[in-house]
């Protein structure tokens, strides 16, 4: 049984010097997250990519409010011109607190289970019973969600199963409740508790792309008046307008085309996850409520709480007791030499077995000595009586003389086969005959 190494400290804004027993949850977190601000914000272990995010939105809005917004603050009158490079700082800032609410927060994630749950019919007693049979869980189980049947899959990495509309993400370590995908650009998974503020975080993304655009237009528009020239030399005038355009182009048919298609799957209550793996239109969508309902399900709902509290302090489990070798349950995979996920080793079943036999390899005389005196202080007491010490000793002196070490086994000599059997039918008066406790006698 390997041990679980020391977790590693993944915020590095925390300053705590905690010992070992007073381990806050986020420090000792098994997911690949990374925490800031000691665990008040969690993001996924590609949070770099956050940074490049920013900086595509920030840049071209400088770029914006320098070389545009603030050539067209004389342009209109009654100070509507300072309005044009304010709502795009406004837009911007607003864009980026979206996206910080997506990235920064729990997307859903369900607590890992420390053991795997028990199985169903198991009552934990097995006692009277050696040999009661292992109950294996099953692999899929079967729940109703609105009148149709849905499978939901046992996690082993979580031991758990997971709940519908669940699902374990790769990147992140960690079952997602109602996982949509794991975008790279925000660095998070995308679930219940975030899929609102990323959804208004694309479109947002789109609609400033569309106001920037627009605004490019107009100022070249008002080079062209104002200088009484072509279109192609007015847009020589401003090369940053072209530039943005470009940009703004191309950058709308992503966030749009992203917008679009998630706006079909809000109407009807569809997740990324769901439309390329299961395609509902080849069968019946259990969660679609009606247009308007789905809508209100994203937009209009109460936010589920968090069921982490990253900021705990990791609980002390208990003591477990051991288990009869005869009952109990394994897991579906109990048996096989998966592959250990969070350890990244294989689980190798039998070493203890191994470690037993190497053990008994080397064994001294004088261990087996103890052995075969415990062997027979174990006997009844009809039995016991009719060994005498002189027995024993003679016992002991024909297994140190006549037993050897031959191809690999240990043979009995017929000294001590005799003394055995002497043992087993000396008593025969008050043992009843024969008695099956001289084969303790043996190796």
């Amino acid at each position: 049984m390997y041990v679980v190494p020391p977790p590693k400290r993944s915020d590095p804004l925390s300053g705590s010097t905690n010992g070992p027993d007073n381990l806050r949850i986020y420090q000792a977190w098994k997911g690949s997250n990374i925490f800031f601000l000691q665990g008040r914000f969690v993001f996924g272990p590609d949070v770099r990519s956050l940074v490049l995010t920013i900086f595509l939105i920030v840049a071209p809005v400088s770029v914006f409010c320098v070389f545009v917004a603030s050539k067209l603050v004389d342009g209109f009158g009654d100070h509507w011109g300072i309005s044009v490079m304010a709502v795009a700082i406004l837009f911007t800032i607003h864009v980026l607190v979206l996206l910080l609410l997506t990235s920064g927060r729990d997307p859903g994630i369900i607590p890992r289970n420390a053991h795997p749950p028990e199985p169903e019919g198991f009552d934990g007693n097995n006692e009277g019973s050696a040999q009661t049979p292992q109950l294996r869980m099953p692999r899929i189980k079967e729940v109703e969600v609105n009148g149709i049947t849905v499978k939901i899959k046992y996690c082993d990495t979580c031991m758990l199963y997971r709940p519908p509309r669940c699902s374990h993400c790769s990147i992140c370590n960690n079952c997602v409740e109602r996982f949509d995908h794991h975008c790279p650009w925000v660095g998070q998974c995308i679930g219940v508790r975030n899929y609102r503020f990323f959804f208004m975080f694309v479109f947002s993304t789109t609609l400033l792309c569309i106001y920037v655009f627009s605004f490019c237009w107009i100022y070249i528009k008002r080079i062209m008046d104002s200088e009484d020239i072509t279109l192609w030399k007015a847009m020589i005038k401003t090369p940053a307008s072209i530039v943005l355009i470009v940009y703004t182009f191309i950058s709308v048919w992503f966030v749009g085309g992203l917008t679009a298609f998630h706006l079909y799957l809000i109407s009807t209550n569809q997740t990324t996850y769901e439309n390329f793996r299961y395609r509902y239109d080849r069968r019946a969508n259990p969660y679609n409520k009606g247009v308007l309902q789905n809508f209100g399900e994203i937009f209009c709902t109460r936010i589920p709480a968090s069921k982490n509290k990253f900021r705990a302090y990791v609980p002390k489990e208990p003591g477990i007791g051991g288990r009869s070798a005869g009952g109990g349950f394994v897991s579906p995979n109990m048996g096989k030499a998966v592959e250990d996920i969070e350890m990244g080793r294989k689980a190798v079943w039998g070493d203890g077995g191994a470690g037993i036999d190497h053990r008994e390899g080397q064994l001294s005389d004088n261990e087996g000595l103890n052995i075969k005196e415990v062997g027979i202080g174990e006997m009844s007491p009809e039995i016991r009586t009719t060994v005498d010490e002189g027995d024993r000793a003679n016992i002991i002196h024909a297994r140190r003389s006549s037993w050897g070490r031959k191809s690999g086994n240990w043979e009995m000599s017929p000294e001590v086969l005799a003394l055995a059997s002497r043992v087993g039918g000396g008593g025969g008066g008050g043992a009843g005959g024969t008695s099956s406790r001289p084969a303790e006698l043996k190796l």
